[in-house]
């Protein structure tokens, strides 16, 4: 189990540094760079910009260098814990993403939470009661999840709370602790602010994940270890939870690696609506800027929580399933 751990974190260690690789070039292959976003927001304005001051730009940002010499530039400042600086902001990265990376994290905890706090019981119920009532519900909920976009679902909403309770609920803070300190009080507000952006993302994953539950649990019904099992007297309740299910819960636990990307890729446009102060809408604005290293970063943060997520459901799949845990040996 140790040495299947450690094999799995130096492998993610090594799959960091190539999507840090991958994202400072993707992020590079649109013509152009920030420079030339800034000469052009400064035309629209009327303001006449001679080559000679565009040159001296490039210079002062870095930006006449090769590309792979701006990658080492950054990989340095990255081992030294400086992620660069923002070129439209003109403030440090981390400094830049601050409370927005916690606050995108939090976002994502809480709507991972809900899709598998929701999904697990639907997706086991369904499958016990097949065709019934509950289970045509179900389904029809989940095809709605899947059907309505995120961002709809979030105007739909806001439409509601102005229309029948006059209030705004858009956002994670109340306009009292916007830009308070962080305290209890605001710690607080913060969690009762979480549940609509969580419900709101989780949904089209909680409808997929029920859906795959069901069919995973439909399977392991079915195979003659249960239907001996039940044969021998076993309890219905024991029975499903203690084999079936836990079987069942493979795929479930894999989707994990790739949860984590979805909800916060997912997040920039209802971010946008519901006026939620994460990574998503400050990832737009970097990539129109082509500002490189602050969108670089939160790319690279990105592919960090892909891999991480990746990693702990490893984990959970060697615990959830004990075949995993054996080494081939020849």
């Amino acid at each position: 189990m140790l040495t299947y751990t450690i094999r799995r974190f130096l492998l993610a260690l090594l799959t960091i540094w190539a999507i840090s690789v991958l994202a400072f070039a993707i992020i590079q292959l649109p013509p152009g760079d920030y420079v030339t976003a800034y000469i052009a927001q400064l035309a629209s304005s009327g303001v006449d910009v001679t080559p000679e001051f565009a040159e001296n730009l490039r210079q002062q940002y870095g930006l006449d260098s090769p590309i792979w010499v701006q990658y080492l530039k950054w990989m340095e400042q990255i081992s030294r814990g400086n992620f660069g600086r923002s070129l439209e902001w003109r403030a440090p990265v981390l400094d830049m993403i601050g409370d927005r990376l916690w606050l995108t994290m939090a976002v994502s905890v809480s709507a991972v939470l809900f899709t598998w706090g929701l999904a697990l019981p639907i997706g086991i119920y369904s499958a016990v009661r097949q065709y019934s009532i509950a289970d045509y519900i179900f389904t029809f909920i989940g095809f709605i999840g899947l059907a309505v976009p995120s961002f709809l679902l979030a105007l739909i909403l806001l439409y509601l709370g102005f229309r029948y309770f006059d209030a705004n609920i858009g956002g994670l803070f109340s306009p009292e602790y916007q830009l308070a300190d962080w305290s209890l009080g605001k710690v607080w507000d913060l969690i009762k602010h979480l549940p609509l952006p969580a419900i709101i993302l989780g949904m089209a994953g909680t409808a997929q994940l029920i859906r795959i539950m069901r069919a995973n649990l439909l399977d392991e019904l079915r195979k003659p270890y249960v239907i001996t099992a039940r044969a021998k007297g076993m309890s219905e309740f024991r029975l499903i939870l203690k084999y079936p299910v836990r079987a069942a819960l493979n795929p479930f636990v894999s989707t994990l690696g790739y949860l984590f990307p979805f909800i916060i890729s997912g997040s920039i446009i209802v971010a946008l609506v519901l006026s939620l102060p994460t990574i998503g809408p400050l990832l737009l604005r970097s990539l129109v800027a082509q500002d490189i290293f602050l969108a670089g970063t939160i790319v690279l943060f990105l592919g960090i929580m892909t891999v991480f997520g990746t990693f702990i459901s490893d984990i959970l799949l060697m615990w959830v399933d004990p075949r995993i845990r054996f080494e081939r040996r020849e």
